[in-house]
């Protein structure tokens, strides 16, 4: 008697829902990926536009009216090139913070397919626009400054439409195991984004940033054609609707599994309130401020790290551009490490605000170690970069995948599946504050001492973790038997 070939069967034994789900999260995944690719060229090529070319070779016909600035890409020539650095991050990061909090309210109202895959193709377009201004020798500050702020502003189509795709497919089992992976894709976006831009930036910086362009336009041609929102739009293998009506955005027991093996079945279909949230009622969700502000001071300091980081490796461990750049990728390596870690143990504490706060505590005096001995051996820098990049990046990662799904799937909403994307604006919009004001910081202060920069990011750490501390409150109470009035959130 024949039998199915192993592969065969390993392909069959998955059901037609779960394989759906493993492709939405992998497309999801890529899609992600390639919106933190397209912001990370601008911390590359800093340490390019200013350098000190005194200590640079220079072609033997070039005219040098001054020995100090000739390599320096003007207006970027100039001693304070550090503040313009700030304003041309700010311009993206606040009209990021601006556009989130709308982003999410017409995320609900629109198809998710036309809207991410429209924002990844304008978000190519004016990627490349910022690298088109190195062959069309364009120096003016206004120029850059005007792309990266029309950037950030079609950047927050992203993360509200990727989430609420997530949230969609995957009910509450294990969210955070599996939002702590895929929210990898922030971490990978980064050391792509640095390594393709490393490859460029000493000889035509403008490629740092074509490059990426071209390949999140890609993603969004691929999104329109493939991108399936949610579970009601698929269809079976007769090109009928699936009779499969019930939404996994849904809140399932803590048992379920993420991919199911078993076979679907008809189910009585479940109400659903098609009506979307307002602002001010996504706000009154319990957990939603507290874990607004959080993200606002925990963002504050992954933004910095991300825009800040290439530099400070070149100045103090005097690195060039594409050793410090490639350098730099090792925090994000360990924020890979540090989101994962922090929903495996949020799952298993169901612990969300405690374990947040237990990394945020431990990486206050993780950064100021770095700083001060962060650049003793390159053995040193490899251990504080993984250390810092875990610590840093594992909240923040938390807070806005699973912590942002729970709150958008509360049981207060009463099976509303439409308050996810809103909710999810509200607290990543929140945290982009925070994403605009730390690069502007260190911008401001790096030129009085890098050390001051870390002090800064030190106290935003605290902060974060003192706003946690009503519902770290209530967690541990929890775990120690007490029940209370039912006014917060039942998983924080």
């Amino acid at each position: 008697m024949r039998s199915l070939a192993p592969g065969i069967k390993l392909i069959t034994s998955f059901s037609r829902d779960s394989w759906y789900r493993f492709f939405i999260l992998i497309l999801t995944f890529v899609f992600y990926t390639t919106y933190h690719l397209s912001r990370k060229p601008i911390s590359i090529i800093k340490s390019q536009l200013h350098r000190n070319c005194s200590n640079v070779i220079h072609p033997a016909d070039l005219n040098i009216t001054d020995n100090d600035t000739w390599c320096d890409w003007a207006p970027f020539d100039q001693n304070n090139y550090q503040n313009l650095f700030g304003v041309l991050d700010n311009c993206f990061l606040v009209a990021y913070a601006i556009g989130m909090f709308f982003s999410g309210m017409f995320g609900e109202r629109l198809p998710l397919r036309y809207y991410l895959s429209s924002g990844m193709i304008l978000s190519g377009l004016f990627t490349v626009l910022f690298g088109l201004g190195f062959y069309w020798q364009i120096h003016s500050l206004w120029y850059y400054c005007l792309v990266q702020a029309l950037n950030g502003l079609v950047q927050t189509t992203g993360w509200p439409a990727v989430v609420a795709c997530v949230g969609n497919w995957f009910g509450k089992g294990k969210r955070g195991f599996i939002m702590g992976i895929w929210n990898s894709h922030t971490s990978v976006g980064n050391i792509l984004g640095s390594l393709i831009a490393g490859v460029y930036v000493s000889s035509a910086w403008g490629l740092s940033f074509i490059v990426p362009g071209i390949i999140i336009a890609s993603a969004g041609v691929i999104c329109f054609l493939f991108l399936v929102e949610s579970k009601s739009h698929t269809l079976d293998i007769y090109g009928e609707f699936s009779v499969e009506q019930e939404p996994l955005l849904r809140n399932s027991s803590s048992n379920e599994e993420i991919f199911s093996t078993n076979t679907s079945t008809a189910v009585e279909p479940v109400e659903d309130h098609t009506e979307a949230i307002s602002f001010c009622g996504a706000l009154r969700i319990p957990g939603v401020v507290e874990f607004s502000l959080c993200l606002l001071f925990a963002k504050l300091v992954s933004y910095t790290f991300l825009y800040w980081l290439p530099l400070y490796i070149a100045n103090v461990a005097h690195f060039d551009p594409k050793k410090a750049g490639d350098l730099s990728t090792l925090f994000d390596v360990g924020g890979i490490v540090g989101g994962i870690l922090a929903g495996l143990i949020s799952d298993y504490s169901g612990g969300r605000a405690t374990t947040c706060c237990a990394m945020l505590i431990i990486a206050a005096p993780m950064l100021f170690l770095y700083n001060k001995i962060g650049q003793n051996g390159l053995p040193t820098t490899i251990g504080m970069l993984l250390w810092c990049g875990a610590l840093v990046n594992g909240p923040y990662a938390l807070i806005t995948t699973a912590v942002s799904a729970d709150l958008g799937t509360h049981e207060c909403l009463r099976g509303n599946s439409r308050a996810l994307s809103t909710v999810t604006a509200i607290i990543d919009g929140t945290g982009s504050i925070g994403a605009a004001v730390g690069p502007l910081l260190a911008g401001l202060i790096s030129p009085t001492g890098w050390n001051n920069v870390f002090y800064m990011l030190i106290s935003a750490d605290v902060l974060a973790c003192l706003l946690l501390s009503r519902l770290v409150y209530k967690e541990v109470r929890g775990w120690c038997g007490y029940t209370t009035r039912q006014r917060g959130f039942k998983e924080i």
